[in-house]
């Protein structure tokens, strides 16, 4: 059968047309969105973990979009966009997207070298000892405040509840500062606390930059420190971010600031 030439025509463009629709997942009130869109927004979805692709995540995606399409048309319309406060908040995330994006650029051209996880690591272990404290504290803010819990102390009272009078946050669990390294104080209560004996409590007040303390030495035991494999991701991440941070402020120096 051979079409008369209308009937070629319109033939002709339902051909041309199909294409065209299906590059499309949906329309609303005339506007396309692209298939390509909902691709782009499935692969981000799986590439963090949080579905596998499949026709319902595909589907809650394109209502998603549906249903924000409807919005921004509808906003459109109330020249929304055009708001003072609205323009500002767009040029605010504008500006974080692109610096978000040049940064990770930054980082994927300047990886974390393995040797420098690795000194990092040395540096952290070297820095928190082979020992590990369990410590009480009372911290007072004059000196014969802290000399009068002392003589308390050796009177007999109890320093759980002596603790109570505490300012700080420890007073609630009877001065309790559970274990930690020595590293993990201010230098002059470190001192302090590592010359006790285990049990013993410190003979005159400890001042630092926060008042004074009183300071019972409950236990001493080897330090717990986790091998390089189970932390060597958490170095990695510190190390990229103390680099990008370098990396901006080398910036900030290198503009012109009036």
């Amino acid at each position: 059968m051979i079409l008369k030439p209308a009937r070629l025509l319109l033939a002709m463009s339902v051909l041309v047309a199909l294409p065209a629709l299906a590059q499309n997942a949906a329309t609303v009130n005339g506007k396309a969105i692209p298939q390509a869109k909902v691709d782009q927004l499935v692969k981000q979805v799986v590439a963090q973990g949080r579905a596998t692709d499949s026709p319902q995540l595909r589907e809650m995606i394109k209502k998603d979009l549906i249903g924000r399409e409807v919005l921004i048309q509808e906003a459109d319309k109330a020249n929304i966009g055009n708001r003072t406060d609205v323009k500002a908040a767009i040029d605010n995330a504008r500006q974080s997207i692109i610096i978000n994006a040049m940064l990770a650029d930054y980082v994927k051209k300047n990886p974390v070298k393995d040797a420098d996880i690795k000194a990092e690591y040395d540096k952290y272990k070297a820095q928190m000892g082979d020992k590990e404290y369990h410590a009480r504290h009372i911290l007072v803010d004059k000196e014969e405040d802290a000399k009068a819990i002392i003589a308390k102390l050796k009177g007999g009272a109890k320093f759980e509840e002596l603790a109570k009078q505490s300012k700080d946050g420890s007073a609630q669990n009877g001065g309790d500062l559970d274990w930690a390294s020595p590293a993990n104080y201010v230098p002059e209560f470190s001192k302090a606390m590592v010359a006790l004996q285990k049990g013993a409590i410190t003979e005159t007040p400890v001042k630092s930059q926060y008042g004074y303390h009183v300071i019972k030495l409950e236990d001493v035991r080897a330090a717990k420190i986790p091998p390089l494999d189970e932390v060597k991701q958490q170095v990695a991440e510190q190390l990229q971010q103390r680099q990008v941070a370098q990396y901006r402020e080398s910036l900030v120096k290198k503009a012109t600031v009036k």
